[in-house]
């Protein structure tokens, strides 16, 4: 009954996405019917919205995405980004590697709202390139997750691993070249195809080569210090975001590149995009009051399928009901702890499909800012995700299967 319940409320949030509802509208509704199908009390609404409401990562989490904006704004009115992707272009001598490469690189970034940060720098780089809202925004959102399974900076990794009681370097070892496939599938699906329409590529003196090289260390500071507060200091994001975004102002100022304050903090307040965060956050919320999550981990359990196909399930439809790896990462690792404490496989088999139902929901933060962001089209843009997403779970499977002898069957 649950799975009817689900498949229905997913169908729902599908059919709204059709009519162009805004993203956080139609998950909302979706959550809204489960909770009419399941306890339609007025104790379980109201659990979901004090539960949003009073927990801290709710308010880190906008906060965080809030000061992302700030410091993209500051950044790009700066010329920062617009400087940063001429000095890879000749780096690199390829505009398609810098498309592919800087969301990548920004991913190492643990902030949910990162998307929003790498989402400006896709779009000066895809100048000169046939490229629709869907190609950029599909090209900023999936390479910003690539590092999803090889990052000891992954909230979701860190959690996994101290959960399921695995070292972060042998996860790493363990899952790390699905790294390079995802980079290869990407690069495939997404940027190869790419049609140059005019030639980017122009000879700059040897001042504004310097200038060039200045932006993109002014754009990969804030970057560095992001990761040394967050992981060295164990600030929370919001905490070191404001440290890095009000930092910034008198270092661009020094290096004349000057930026109005007060466009700063008043342009970042994108009220539909924190509408459809808020209305995520209340959707997650609603799962756990309504025991739907509990309900769905007793069904596998259950199941006479094989452990590894248990997991794989049970992680998809977690990783896509949720959209967050803590999110499939606290439900499903200790069920696999349980299991097997230390089991790499399975440990494996969590994330990679965890990973895979996070990457094709609408509930997913960064899929939501980037489709906002780009104003592209929500099912145009997950084809291509898609196209590299289950290619990548199958040969995972087909990898686990036959060299770790992982009993899928």
């Amino acid at each position: 009954m649950i799975f009817l319940i689900i498949t229905l409320a997913m169908v729902i949030t599908l059919f709204l996405l059709r009519r162009r509802q805004p993203i956080g509208i139609a998950i909302l509704v979706g959550g809204i019917f489960i909770w009419l199908c399941t306890d339609p009390t007025f104790k379980e609404l109201k659990d979901a919205v004090i539960q949003m409401a009073t927990t801290p990562r709710s308010y880190d989490l906008v906060g965080a995405l809030y000061l992302v904006i700030c410091l993209e704004i500051e950044l790009r009115k700066s010329g920062c980004l617009a400087g940063m992707v001429e000095a890879l272009s000749r780096m690199f001598s390829s505009r398609r590697f810098t498309l592919a490469v800087m969301p990548a690189f920004l991913g190492l970034l643990p902030s949910i709202g990162g998307a929003r940060f790498s989402a400006p720098i896709v779009e000066e780089a895809s100048k000169g390139f046939e490229a629709k809202p869907e190609d950029k925004a599909a090209i900023n959102f999936w390479f910003r997750h690539i590092f999803e399974f090889s990052s000891p900076l992954v909230p979701g990794m860190i959690l996994a691993c101290g959960i399921a009681g695995v070292k972060i370097g042998d996860l790493i070892v363990h899952l790390g070249w699905l790294t390079i496939v995802a980079f290869i599938l990407g690069w495939f699906v997404m940027v190869r195809g790419l049609k140059q329409t005019v030639a980017t590529r122009t000879e700059v003196s040897n001042e504004e080569a310097k200038r060039h090289n200045m932006d993109f260390v002014l754009s990969l500071t804030p970057v560095i210090a992001n990761v040394v507060l967050m992981v060295a200091f164990g600030l929370q994001a919001s905490v070191s975001m404001i440290i890095v975004v009000v930092a910034m102002i008198p270092l661009l100022m020094f290096f004349n590149r000057h930026v109005s304050v007060r466009e700063v903090f008043i342009g970042a307040l994108d009220y539909k995009m924190f509408a459809n965060v808020i209305c995520i956050l209340l959707f997650i919320a609603l799962l756990e009051s309504t025991g739907v999550l509990a309900l769905l981990v007793a069904a596998f359990e259950s199941s006479p399928l094989p452990i590894p196909v248990i997991i794989g399930f049970l992680s998809f439809i977690i990783g896509l009901l949720t959209g967050i790896s803590q999110g499939h990462v606290a439900i499903m690792m200790p069920i696999v702890a349980g299991i097997s404490m230390g089991d790499l496989d399975l440990v494996g088999v969590a994330m990679v499909f965890g990973v895979a139902g996070q990457m094709v929901t609408p509930t997913h933060l960064c899929l939501t800012i980037t489709v906002d962001y780009f104003k592209s089209d929500f099912f145009k843009t997950l084809k291509p995700v898609l196209c590299a997403q289950i290619p990548l779970a199958i040969i995972f499977i087909a990898v686990s299967y036959f060299t770790w002898g992982t009993g899928w069957f």
